[in-house]
């Protein structure tokens, strides 16, 4: 259920998923050796597939590299199972996928370690913090639809560009609980005793971090003081209303956790999983509105740098967004893609109701709150 991220992994600096744009080497070689094409193209430095010939060109290119290496991409997170697989099966390039349930630490310091060796990862899909503080280990790319994005949404010269995102939710098992919260302040209710989870340590996992900020802004606080949704958590720790267990899709399949604070698209996602079984209801809640974007960069030194740029390509195309769209995210082209009708209206559809207007923090904003979880969350909650 969930992919394992630093607490400040994936806090948008600006944006706001779609729902209101303007917020914010070859297999031989290494990629800064670069790979050139039979016309002399190095796209281990090419910007955009225009300016290495266009994208016929990038396929062939990509396609005589015959490899892409990712990392850190859980098949069920995001819908990337089918992605991996859509950009396998229509360019013919074999996908190898390192590290599904890493974090983007892990990612990171895979780029590090493994520099320009064969199994590098060529591309990184990352929380919004680390694709903030190593810019100088990407590679500036913009690909044809990098026109669409709005400008809070990528580095101006393409070293990061948000992909999808999602909300803070509520899923609830309506089987067990047979009046479910609709908002963060109902969590606090006696009804709700024993049966209050968030996916991950606030300290470690963006889900987590994100849950606690979103509680901050229910709960009198702001971007800037996140000390509120610290001692909420706290509250429901001491009411007993906050499990101390960690949410899986076993954990919910069982029982042992009836509600869930998690992101929208992994909560949509359960829901169709155990829909046999039980409903599982996904509410996003007004009092606590809260999002956040990955962003994707390619590494400087990737091992088939045409192929990342394509896997690029992929992802911003209609086709991409879509896919991330059927695994219940928000793409960041949402709002172009249904103004040209090549959005899927019923994968539109099945996202969850938003009310109001969501909050987006600044890095240093983001910097302190994450000060203020790690030194008083074990203490509130214990």
């Amino acid at each position: 259920m969930k992919r394992m991220r630093s607490a400040a992994a994936g806090i948008a600096v600006a944006a706001v998923l779609g729902l209101a744009t303007g917020c914010v080497s070859s297999s031989s070689g290494s990629g800064s050796g670069g790979s050139s094409s039979a016309d002399g193209t190095n796209w281990a430095t090419t910007n955009s597939a225009q300016a290495g010939g266009g994208m016929d060109a990038l396929v062939a290119a990509a396609r005589k590299e015959g490899t892409l290496n990712v990392i850190a991409l859980p098949p069920d997170w995001a819908n990337y199972g089918a992605i991996i697989k859509g950009f396998g099966d229509k360019y013919g390039i074999k996908v190898e996928s390192a590290n599904p349930e890493g974090s983007s630490q892990d990612e990171i310091n895979a780029v590090k370690q493994l520099g320009t060796q064969d199994r590098a990862p060529d591309v990184l899909d990352l929380g919004q913090a680390f694709a903030n503080g190593n810019t100088d280990l990407f590679a500036p790319y913009q690909v044809a639809t990098f026109g669409d994005i709005p400008a809070g949404n990528k580095d101006a010269s393409g070293a990061w560009v948000n992909d999808y995102g999602g909300f803070i939710s509520i899923g609830c098992n309506t089987k067990l609980v047979p009046v479910c919260p609709t908002t963060i302040a109902d969590l606090a209710k006696p009804d709700y005793a024993g049966k209050v989870a968030i996916n991950g340590d606030p300290t470690q996992a963006a889900a987590g971090f994100a849950s606690v900020w979103a509680a901050a802004l229910a709960k009198g606080g702001s971007l800037d003081n996140i000390q509120p949704g610290v001692d909420y958590f706290g509250s429901l720790s001491k009411s007993g209303n906050l499990l101390k267990i960690d949410p899986t899709p076993a954990t919910i399949e069982s029982g042992q956790t009836p509600i869930v604070l998690d992101w929208d698209y992994t909560n949509v996602a359960q829901a169709e999983k155990v829909k046999a079984s039980f409903t599982w209801q996904v509410t996003v809640p007004s009092d606590g509105l809260f999002a956040q974007y990955y962003a994707q960069a390619i590494n400087k030194n990737a091992p088939h740098p045409a192929a990342a740029r394509l896997w690029q390509e992929y992802l911003y195309s209609d086709e991409g967004q879509n896919l991330f769209l059927a695994g219940k995210a928000r793409p960041v082209r949402l709002d172009k893609m249904e103004a040209a009708g090549t959005a899927t209206p019923a994968l539109v559809a099945a996202l969850p109701k938003v009310e109001g207007e969501p909050q987006f923090p600044t890095q240093p904003q983001t910097d302190k709150a994450k000060q203020v979880v790690a030194t008083g969350w074990a203490a509130a909650t214990s």
